[in-house]
């Protein structure tokens, strides 16, 4: 650049801090960031005159105040200060205004001057309103970009404002201390050692590979630039408990910045579930070393970032020790660009290394104008300011520490309201007890404690707690003996005819030693014989053990040999195919000519509600089963709540279809007869064909079924119209919204069931009324409570995901011969005052909603990490199922030759098209991030199922070639334009070979380079280029194409037009996608 303006009396490089915010203003012009206003009322006879010429006294005396930015042509912007600038000032009389007209102008007028910005090549880039009130009142507005002022720099001009006004409103000289000029800040920061700050902070950051995520939800941003897309909250903490946070911190010689840093490290913790958490931090940037520093006026702070690693048992005070030990070493590099930490860091390219910040205002601006020694009195103080960042927490101490957090989507209003006073709670909670570990520290207010315990878990109810299912049963035998109970193909029985049977067999097993607590093994086909011998079971005082004939021979064995039952009910047909075991066979066909000669009546037995009803085996993580057991008052209190809530009368046809070694079938087989409904058994062939279980849904007549969601999208696929008369209970994995909405439009009602074995079939049942994408989890059924806990075994917030604990009479009692596991996942109740009471960890990672439903994310264990990436392949799922041609998804992990991991997707399509993968990535990409897109895509004509009906994922077949699919390959400039633009980019992005399809920010570009490289294509092309096309086109290939068609004289103006706005809407979201990961520096 030359400089041949004779006003121009210096220029010099940017500080990071100016890089950053010059970017994120060039970026975003329109959106607000970076623009400072203060307000103020002023009491009093104010001496216009002197006021004004206190104003551009200071201006004068100052240089960065007559500062400018120019970057247009150079390789780094540079700042210009100008020798003299004209001072924008204007006046306003509203003395005419009534007070309510001139608050609402004076909104109007705030509102304006921010979206008015600033053009920074012109100096000075502030202007300054003067509003009079009345005689004696006035309102005085100081706009200017944060370029040029940090907060203590524009405390110090207002003293020095203040200082002058006296002088001059009393005719003296005004007498202000020597200044440096804010280029010897400038000057100093060349010579500092960026390499070793490199080694410090890679020291610091080694490990730390993912960004720590305030938000769980991650929803993609309304809008880049609106004013109203943006909110703030405020809360100050009482007198009292800032003295005691002062106190604390004296006592133990630490900062009370220390131990809002530290109380915010809490929060992100608990929020993310990460015990190693980084945000960024605002430090006051005026170096020891550098001379009357304390004293300089420019723009001085820097956000770098500050790790915390939290350890549930480590002590509150140590801990924050530690952190203030680790503040004082880093504050030796709070010179060091955040781009250029970001870049030392092992976060990957593309992704932000925070995205929320803590501005501790150790010298708070209104502070700085209280002065009483002018013929005036300041009031009303307001600011407005805003960063890049989506949060942004600002402490302000004072006689009440004042917390605001502003943010970056109105739509999260309630949630920074509930983020406030968590902190507020985690602040109260260190001086309440600094003894304390950092695990008991509370984060919820006592409001929400009372709502997540008592206000959503209140479902205490009276339930016949002395009656097992059996006993419940021959009452209704009492009530209808004459009324079909069960039908199976052309069979069936009155209630008093499968009352008999199941007593006879019952004496049976009496005589074969079985009584209660005693396991007996059932291993036969869907039949009547299946249901009188789980009867007669029960009947007899012992607890069943469901057996399913297609399970492996190795499964069965496994069973027979951990429970030892002593007695197998079976089939002749199904001798030969069991394992060697050592119970007694009883063949319910071959022998019941023997059975038959037993007794009729009912069994007196000494079975208690306490006794085991059966011992299911369910999948374990080791690979091998594990045995769950459930006693009787379990079922008891199930079945009360099922009459109740989806409720099933006497006028009911309950079609089972679910195998009975599936906890979920109790509900099918036991809830009709002891109500006194109509049971129909399907056949095995039945269940796996939706043609032939369609027809058998209209045959039979069902008005009620339960199935899991693959069983529901079988009869889909099958043609299934529906039936208005059907209650459909839907449950044994998550019901996707999609099929949801399908079935909804094709039955009386649809109930989402939700509830581990462990818990007894059903802790939660939900009538689906209105669907977005997510079935929810609705209020706990009677007697049951569910609790969302963090690692700590601590309530999380509204919003913050953690694991589904559940808790009540439906626990079962544990798993057979486990103890180890069984301590393991059913723990001690933390709320309970009932000393035996227990939870259980459900393994599911779920989130409250404001109403008190809870949103079922993913199985805990499905979480992976890929790159440094935390994903919920729940998420990836949910969101394939929403493309239209796709009606089911599963994503897995698969590592390919080298050991490195890849997400696939096996997708089942509506329609026997081959997927377009580009389509679908594209649909991808604008619901999820790119760390989330699956590398490879697997389409299948149907995913395998387990015997349960559940997804097989272990059956997944492998892809042939775990590569990203359409991952671009090498292809060189094919002409001058393309080679010009490619040298550039190899310049800037220091990379030897740049091919026409790469993406300049999958390359490694980021703000200061995009910079950079704008400038240098503007140069060599002369033309009118934004920096928003760089965005719009982020390869060599679409920005070459977007030159060629600028130039072409042959496209007519309406289409140039039509053009360029969907390319700038393109563009516009290209941008918003980028600086959801790129917030780099305040």
């Amino acid at each position: 650049m030359t400089v041949k303006n004779k006003n121009i009396e210096n220029f010099y490089p940017l500080s990071p801090m100016q890089q950053g915010i010059l970017y994120h203003s060039l970026a975003a012009p329109k959106s607000g960031n970076y623009f400072e206003q203060f307000s103020w009322t002023l009491q009093g006879k104010l001496n216009i005159p002197a006021f004004h010429r206190a104003w551009h006294y200071v201006v004068e005396r100052h240089s960065i105040l007559r500062t400018c930015f120019v970057w247009e042509g150079l390789k780094e912007p540079v700042q210009v200060v100008h020798g003299q600038v004209t001072l924008p000032w204007q006046e306003y009389n509203w003395q005419h205004l009534s007070p309510d007209e001139q608050q609402q102008k004076l909104e109007v007028f705030l509102e304006s001057d921010r979206s008015g910005g600033f053009e920074l090549t012109q100096p000075p880039l502030m202007r300054f309103t003067l509003v009079q009130l009345s005689d004696t009142s006035y309102n005085f507005i100081w706009s200017h970009h944060h370029l040029l002022l940090d907060g203590w720099s524009v405390a110090l001009i207002f003293k020095e404002v203040l200082a002058c006004y006296k002088a001059f409103s009393n005719g003296e000289d005004v007498y202000l201390e020597p200044i440096r000029s804010y280029r010897d800040y400038i000057v100093w920061l060349q010579q500092q050692n960026l390499s070793e700050a490199e080694t410090f902070w890679q020291q610091a950051l080694k490990g730390f590979t993912a960004p720590t995520q305030l938000w769980t939800d991650q929803k993609a941003r309304k809008s880049l630039t609106p004013e109203d897309d943006y909110t703030q909250q405020k809360i100050q903490l009482s007198a009292v408990t800032t003295a005691a946070l002062q106190s604390v911190a004296q006592q133990h010689q630490l900062t009370l910045n220390t131990l809002v840093q530290g109380a915010w490290a809490l929060l992100l913790s608990r929020y993310s579930g990460q015990e190693d958490v980084v945000f960024g931090a605002v430090g006051s940037g005026r170096p020891a070393t550098l001379a009357k520093a304390e004293s300089m006026v420019g723009l001085f702070i820097n956000t770098l970032p500050i790790r915390v690693k939290i350890s549930s048992e480590e002590f509150l005070l140590p801990w924050l020790q530690k952190i203030q030990t680790q503040l004082v070493e880093a504050r030796q590099y709070e010179y060091s660009p955040l781009v250029k930490v970001q870049g030392w860091s092992e976060v990957p390219k593309g992704l932000a290394l925070f995205d929320n910040i803590v501005v501790f205002e150790n010298y708070p601006v209104d502070a700085s104008v209280q002065q009483r020694d002018v013929n005036f009195k300041i009031e009303d103080f307001s600011s407005f300011e805003r960063t890049n960042y989506p949060i942004t927490l600002t402490v302000i101490p004072g006689e009440k520490l004042s917390l605001q957090i502003a943010c970056d989507d109105s739509d999260r209003f309630d949630t920074i309201t509930r983020i406030l006073g968590h902190l507020q709670t985690l602040l109260e909670g260190m001086v309440t007890n600094p003894q304390q570990r950092l695990s008991e520290l509370p984060l919820l207010t006592e409001v929400e404690q009372h709502q997540l315990l008592h206000e959503w878990n209140n479902t205490q109810t009276e339930y016949p707690q002395d009656r097992c299912i059996h006993e419940l049963f021959e009452a209704q035998v009492e009530r209808t003996p004459d009324v079909i109970a069960v039908v199976f193909e052309d069979q069936q029985l009155t209630y008093g005819e499968l009352n008999q049977r199941a007593n006879q067999l019952a004496h049976y097993l009496r005589s074969l030693g079985v009584k209660p607590e005693v396991l007996v093994g059932i291993c036969v086909e869907r039949s009547l014989y299946m249901i009188i011998g789980l009867l007669a079971i029960l009947k007899a005082g012992g607890a069943y053990i469901p057996l399913d004939p297609s399970y492996p021979k190795e499964r069965l064995e496994f069973i027979l040999e951990d429970t030892q039952a002593p007695v197998l009910l079976t089939q002749a047909s199904l001798v030969a195919a069991l394992p060697q075991q050592n119970a007694q066979v009883v063949c319910l066909d071959i022998n019941w000519h023997l059975i038959a000669q037993q007794r009729q009546d009912n069994l007196f037995c000494q079975l208690t509600t306490d006794n085991l009803a059966y011992t299911i085996y369910t999948s374990g993580s080791t690979g091998k089963p594990k045995g769950v057991q459930i006693p009787h008052i379990a079922l008891s209190n199930f079945f009360f709540a099922m009459q109740q809530s989806p409720g099933i009368t006497k006028e009911d046809t309950l079609l089972a279809v679910t195998t009975y070694s599936f906890d979920i079938a109790a509900l099918e087989l036991f809830l009709p007869i002891i109500v006194g409904s109509r049971l129909v058994i399907t056949s095995r062939e039945v269940t796996w064909d939706g043609t032939q279980l369609s027809a058998m849904l209209t045959d039979s007549q069902a008005t009620v079924m339960q199935a899991t969601p693959a069983t529901w999208q079988l009869l889909l696929a099958a043609g299934w119209d529906g039936n208005y008369q059907l209650k459909i209970l839907c449950g044994g994995e998550a019901l996707p919204g999609h099929l949801a909405n399908q079935l909804r439009q094709r039955c009386h009602s649809l109930w989402n069931m939700y509830g581990p074995t462990e818990t007894t079939i059903w802790s939660a049942a939900s009538l689906v009324e209105t669907v977005n994408n997510t079935v929810l989890i609705s209020h706990p059924i009677a007697n049951t409570q569910l609790y969302i806990l963090d690692q700590y075994h601590q309530l999380v917030p509204v919003g913050i995901p953690g694991e589904l604990h559940i808790g009540g009479e439906g626990l079962a009692r544990g798993y057979f011969h486990r103890p180890d596991l069984t301590a393991e996942k059913f723990i001690p109740h933390p709320f309970s005052e009932q000393p035996s009471a227990r939870l259980y960890k459900t393994g599911d990672l779920a989130r409250y909603l404001p109403n008190g439903d809870i949103e079922y994310i993913s199985r805990i264990d499905n979480q992976v990490k890929i790159r440094g990436f935390r994903i919920e392949t729940g998420e990836i799922e949910a969101t394939l199922t929403q493309y239209p041609t796709i009606k089911e998804a599963v994503v897995v992990v698969r590592e390919d030759m080298s050991g490195d991991k890849q997400l696939v997707a096996y997708v089942v399509s509506e329609q026997e098209l081959t997927l377009k993968i580009s389509e679908l990535r594209s649909f991808l990409r604008d619901k999820i991030p790119d760390y989330m897109i699956p590398a490879a895509f697997v389409s299948m004509k149907a995913l395998p199922l387990t015997p349960n009906g559940k997804v097989d994922r272990q059956s997944l077949p492998i892809p042939d070639n775990l590569r990203p699919q359409l991952e671009t390959t090498y292809i060189k400039p094919q002409n001058d334009l393309e080679t010009s633009i490619a040298m550039v980019w190899q310049k800037t992005l220091k990379i030897e070979k740049v091919g026409i399809n790469d993406n300049f920010f999958e390359l490694g570009g980021h703000s200061l380079l995009i910079v950079q490289v704008h400038s240098q294509l503007r140069e060599i092309f002369q033309k009118d280029l934004l920096i928003l096309d760089l965005f719009r086109y982020p390869t060599i290939s679409s920005l070459a194409e977007f030159i060629n068609l600028a130039n072409s004289k042959q496209s007519s103006n309406s289409y140039q037009t039509d053009v360029r706005t969907q390319q700038l809407q393109e563009g516009k979201t290209r941008m918003k996608q980028f600086l959801k990961v790129s917030k780099r520096v305040k």
